[in-house]
């Protein structure tokens, strides 16, 4: 075994995610150069990366279980618009912006809730579930907001957005806060513990006493919170909420936690390797762009990167 193989991490995914971003930085080191590295562009990647992150994060944790939330970028459009129009009625009011936050919070639980019913209760397949949620949330966004667009936020919500902290993006805050607390909840809680258990084997883990419904509700719930995090975001990003914002994004949260380790079936996947892989096509997107290719190039890269690393992980080496 050589030495550089040696001090990589022992877990096989969490290596092949760090070889992937060794050679992105290579291959972008060479054909870019400086501009790959500059400052302008490293905050660029750290401002776009946490609102798909955060999202990403909500479909990876819906995964762990076997399940999936189809309907997670409808519900934050869903949060983002309700938050938008309570917000922008009195926008120098700081009572109507905790009202909005508040209100758009309270408007992801139930979502989250009513996606976590039809699957735990009813029996609902998640897939169909989440996809007919996604269909009544995305037709109730387009018809009560006219299709139109919400703007001009207070100064706080484009903060979250496009403010920086020590140089680092608010949003990249944010979003490495909500991952840190996700990970100490799988890692070291008894739910954490329920969730990986519930996606390796449900019936097992039903006749070892767990409450399988409650845990499956809890999951979608906060799959749904994160979804509203995500919103918010959005929000402060582009100072403006839409019904059709970031809906080319749903297949790539997939796509980043499948790249991520996360399991499809269920039962496996990590946290920090869910964030490498929004490093990895984040950094793709970014020197892509640099170069002047297609994004449906970019696309076409991103899947075959992920074909890529299924092929490596379950190659014997």
């Amino acid at each position: 075994m050589s030495t550089f193989t040696r001090l990589l991490p022992g877990d096989r995914i969490i290596r092949l995610q760090l070889v992937m971003i060794v050679v992105v930085v290579v291959l972008f080191s060479f054909t870019l150069g400086g501009r790959f590295f500059s400052l302008a562009n490293l905050q660029s990647i750290a401002t776009q990366l946490p609102v798909l992150g955060m999202l990403a994060l909500g479909m990876g944790l819906t995964m762990l279980t076997g399940g999936i939330n189809l309907s997670i970028i409808a519900g934050a459009n869903a949060c983002s618009l309700l938050m938008a129009a309570i917000i922008v009625a009195h926008p120098a009011q700081p009572l109507f912006l905790l009202l909005g936050l508040v209100a758009g919070l309270l408007l992801a639980i139930i979502i989250g809730a009513l996606n976590g019913v039809l699957v735990a209760f009813i029996g609902v397949s998640p897939i169909l579930a989440t996809l007919g949620t996604m269909t009544l949330i995305g037709g109730l966004n387009i018809l009560l907001s006219n299709g139109a667009v919400i703007s001009d936020f207070p100064p706080l919500i484009q903060f979250l957005g496009n403010g920086n902290i020590f140089s680092i993006p608010v949003a990249m805050w944010v979003f490495l806060l909500v991952a840190l607390g996700l990970w100490l909840l799988l890692e070291k809680t008894p739910l954490g513990r329920s969730i990986y258990l519930m996606g390796s084997n449900e019936h097992a883990t039903r006749f070892s006493g767990v409450n399988t419904c409650r845990v499956q509700i809890t999951v979608y719930i906060l799959s749904s919170i994160m979804s509203w995090v995500g919103a918010l975001l959005m929000m402060g990003m582009f100072n403006s909420a839409k019904a059709g914002y970031g809906e080319s994004w749903l297949l790539i949260t997939i796509l980043a936690s499948v790249l991520g380790g996360v399991n499809p079936d269920g039962g496996f996947g990590r946290i920090i390797g869910l964030v490498l892989a929004l490093i990895v096509l984040q950094m793709l997107e970014s020197g892509l762009n640099l170069l002047g290719v297609s994004s449906y190039l970019t696309m076409a890269l991103w899947g075959a990167v992920l074909l890529l690393f299924i092929a490596l992980q379950n190659r014997r080496f």
